[in-house]
C-alpha cells in the first residue's frame, strides 16, 4: 500500500545498472559486517543522523532538535562532511568562517548555534580525533555525526536513520535507476528510525500501515516526525512576519533548492492558493541565470507577493550578486523546526539524555553519575 504523499519515480530502464551498484555495495557492507573492514568506537557519545537515500530527509532539522535537546548542559561538535564545500580537509567553523569553506548545512547551523563546535571533514575519524584532541575543542562532551549512515568507519553508539514520508525505502530503487545509496535492509544497523515528513492529519490507520510496512526488528524504535513552520525572516532587509498575517490573496514564489519541496508546498496550500514553485536540485548553487529566471518570475506575479525560501536556501541566496534591491526586500526564509507526533517526543528525548549520561567521558552528566556512585 502506497501512502498518498509518496513521490516516487523509477528510472525502470537503469535498473540492471542499479543490480551491479548493489552488488558492490552489498560486498562493502559484508566486509564490515565480518570484520575485514574495521568501525572505530569511541569513548564519547556519538549519535549518527542519516539516510540511505540521495537527497534532504530533513537531517539539518533533525540535528537542530538535538542540538538544543543537549545544548544547555553539554559542549556539541558536529561534524559534517561538508557538502559542495570549496575548501579540503579538516575545517572547524569560527566566527569569521564563510559557508563557501564549510557547505551550506553547517555554516547554517553555526549561525544560529554560536556556542557548539562545528566541523567539517569528509574523513570522520579524523574528524572526530580532531575534536576530541585539539586543545581548541577538547572539551567536547558529544558529536552529532550528521549524514554519515554510510561512513562505517564509525561506529555510532546511537544511529538514527530518517526516512522521507513521500519516499519510503519500501517502494524505491537503488542508485542510478532510483535514490537509494544501499539496499533497504541497510534499515537494521538503526537503532532509532524516524519517519520524516509526515502531513499533519495522519490517521491512527495510517499509522499502524507505516509501522508494518517498514517491518522493523525489536531492538529497533520507530519515530514520525512533521514540520513545525516559524515565522517568516527577511532575508536581507525587512521586519518578521507571522505567516498566520499574510494576506489571503497573498502570491507565493517558492524559491527552494533542496531535495524533497513537496511537503512545503502542500504546507502552504492554507496560507495561499497562488503558489508557484520555483525548484533547484539540493545544494544548488544560484547563479546569475537563475536570479534572472527568479526575477523575470516574480515580475509576472500579481500583488500582494512575496518570495518564501528555505534556511538553507537563504543561506546560498546572500553570498549571490545581482539581486535587485526591490526583489531582495520581498525575499523572506521559513524556518523549520520538527515535532515529534504520537506523543512520541518524551520516550525520545529520554532515550537520547539517558545515553548521553552513561558514555559520557568529561561531561557535567558524567560527573554526575560519578558523584552518585560515590
Amino acid at each position: 500500500m502506497r501512502t498518498e504523499g509518496d513521490f516516487i519515480k523509477i528510472n525502470e530502464w537503469l535498473v540492471p545498472l542499479s543490480w551491479l551498484y548493489g552488488i558492490g555495495v552489498r560486498i562493502r557492507n559484508w566486509m564490515f559486517d565480518i570484520g575485514l573492514l574495521k568501525s572505530q568506537s569511541y569513548d564519547i557519545p556519538i549519535i549518527s543522523v542519516g539516510n540511505i537515500t540521495v537527497g534532504g530527509s530533513g537531517k539539518t532539522p533533525h540535528v537542530e532538535y538535538l542540538i538544543n535537546l543537549l545544548h544547555d548542559k553539554l559542549k556539541i561538535g558536529v561534524l559534517s562532511r561538508g557538502y559542495k564545500r570549496k575548501s579540503h580537509g579538516y575545517v572547524l567553523a569560527h566566527k569569521d568562517t564563510t559557508m563557501p569553506e564549510i557547505g551550506d548545512e553547517p555554516y547554517q547551523m553555526r549561525r544560529k548555534f554560536d556556542d557548539i563546535y562545528v566541523a567539517v571533514d569528509r574523513n570522520r575519524r579524523n574528524g572526530i580525533d580532531r575534536l576530541t584532541h585539539d586543545d581548541e575543542t577538547k572539551d567536547i562532551d558529544v558529536i552529532l555525526l550528521d549524514d554519515a549512515y554510510q561512513h562505517r568507519y564509525v561506529k555510532p553508539g546511537i544511529n538514527i536513520l530518517l526516512v522521507d514520508y513521500h519516499r519510503l525505502i519500501i517502494y524505491d530503487k537503488l542508485l542510478p535507476a532510483g535514490r537509494m545509496r544501499e539496499p533497504q535492509e541497510g534499515k537494521s544497523r538503526a537503532d532509532i528510525v524516524i519517519v520524516t515528513k509526515c502531513p499533519k492529519d495522519l490517521k491512527p490507520m495510517e499509522y499502524r500501515v507505516l509501522k508494518r510496512a517498514m517491518n522493523l526488528y525489536p531492538y529497533q524504535e520507530l519515530y514520525f516526525t512533521t514540520l513545525q513552520y516559524e515565522t517568516l525572516k527577511p532575508v536581507f532587509e525587512g521586519e518578521r512576519k507571522p505567516i498566520s498575517s499574510l494576506p489571503k490573496d497573498i502570491n507565493i514564489l517558492l524559491l527552494t533548492g533542496i531535495a524533497s519541496p513537496q511537503q512545503m508546498i502542500v504546507d502552504l496550500q492554507p496560507v495561499s492558493k497562488n503558489i508557484t514553485p520555483v525548484t533547484f536540485g539540493d545544494h544548488h548553487q544560484f547563479t546569475a541565470a537563475d536570479i534572472e529566471r527568479v526575477c523575470q518570475t516574480f515580475d509576472s506575479m500579481p500583488s500582494p507577493k512575496m518570495i518564501i525560501t528555505t534556511e538553507k536556501d537563504a543561506t546560498r541566496l546572500t553570498h549571490t550578486g545581482d539581486i535587485p534591491d526591490d526583489v531582495k526586500k520581498n525575499i523572506y526564509a521559513l524556518p523549520i523546526r520538527i515535532k515529534f507526533m504520537q506523543d512520541g517526543e518524551d520516550e525520545f528525548n529520554n532515550k537520547i539524555i539517558s545515553y548521553v549520561r552513561k558514555n559520557s567521558r568529561n561531561s557535567i552528566l558524567a560527573k554526575r553519575k560519578d558523584d552518585h556512585k560515590s
